[in-house]
């Protein structure tokens, strides 16, 4: 007979991710020990195993939830109806509000997709891909006349503007929604007057 979960099985697996984005943020993934890990979240190491057989799949599974949970709340976001630059103006605050309380699993982020496997990699570069994409077209939109025969100027004008936006954790990292929307908007506003002078 199959064995059914505990009903607290997706608070407890919550609880080992938050965890682990912390231990892992502060101490480095190769420096992480599952007992740390276990300490953190307050529950044995028994434990953590019963939900992850290694270190490397609680990596893959924090960021695979990460990414996937960006990727969607961004691709929620309705644009429809809006003006291009409006559609930028909500793009940047949504990034900056999604990462807010998610600095640790951000910052693992950063350093972590190196240590899985080149399949598991691929799954969550296709996450970035698709909110790449989803800013890239928004930002296409704002100077159709420039970026229509430069793709490569497109890519590198989207990766900047998430550059602005990924990094407002190192400086800001206790922001409100409001210091977020604020800023979100400050990043808007400086990629379309940058578009102007392309």
């Amino acid at each position: 007979m199959a064995r059914t979960q505990a009903k607290d099985h997706g608070a407890k697996r919550e609880a080992i991710l938050e965890a682990a984005a912390r231990v892992f943020a502060s101490e480095g993934f190769d420096r992480a020990s599952m007992a740390a890990l276990a300490q953190d979240a307050g529950i044995s190491k028994a434990n953590i195993y019963h939900y992850y057989d290694s270190k490397d799949a609680l990596l893959f599974d924090l960021l695979d939830s990460h990414l996937k949970e960006l990727r969607d709340r961004l691709a929620e976001v309705n644009l429809d109806g809006l003006p291009p630059a409006e559609k930028l103006h909500a793009l940047c605050a949504e990034v900056l509000l999604a990462y807010q309380g998610a600095d640790n699993a951000h910052r693992v982020q950063s350093a972590g997709m190196d240590h899985l496997p080149p399949e598991q990699r691929q799954i969550l570069v296709g996450y970035q891909r698709d909110m790449v994409k989803q800013l890239s077209g928004v930002i296409a939109e704002n100077a159709p006349d420039v970026f229509e025969r430069d793709p490569a100027k497109l890519r590198s004008v989207t990766m900047s503007v998430f550059g602005m936006l990924n990094w407002h954790y190192m400086w800001n990292a206790s922001a409100d929604e409001h210091a977020r929307r604020a800023y979100g908007a400050e990043v808007a506003k400086l990629a379309l007057g940058g578009l102007k002078a392309l």
